[in-house]
């Protein structure tokens, strides 16, 4: 959330074609995984590993992987995951 999370969000605000494209990374996660605490967390851990592995890193530019970072985090806080102040 520090990195990536909480800038992508807060431009989600004055950006429409930023939130089409998180709601469409969104969708392709609302039918890949079920949307419980544990298993969100699950798949993004699975999925930083494999951008570190490879070598991506966030430009600010929303790229692919910056997209689906952006929708588990605008999950993660839809879902209400985050209140509890635990690390994301």
């Amino acid at each position: 959330m520090n990195t990536l999370g909480d800038a992508q969000l807060a431009r989600m605000g004055s950006d429409p074609g930023l939130v089409a494209a998180v709601d469409q990374h969104a969708a392709v996660l609302r039918d890949a995984i079920p949307l419980d605490r544990e298993t969100l967390c699950d798949y993004l851990l699975g999925f930083l590993d494999e951008l570190r592995h490879g070598g991506w890193s966030f430009t600010g530019e929303p790229d692919g992987p910056a997209l689906r970072l952006t929708a588990v985090c605008w999950l993660a806080q839809e879902l209400g995951f985050l209140g509890d102040e635990l690390p994301a």
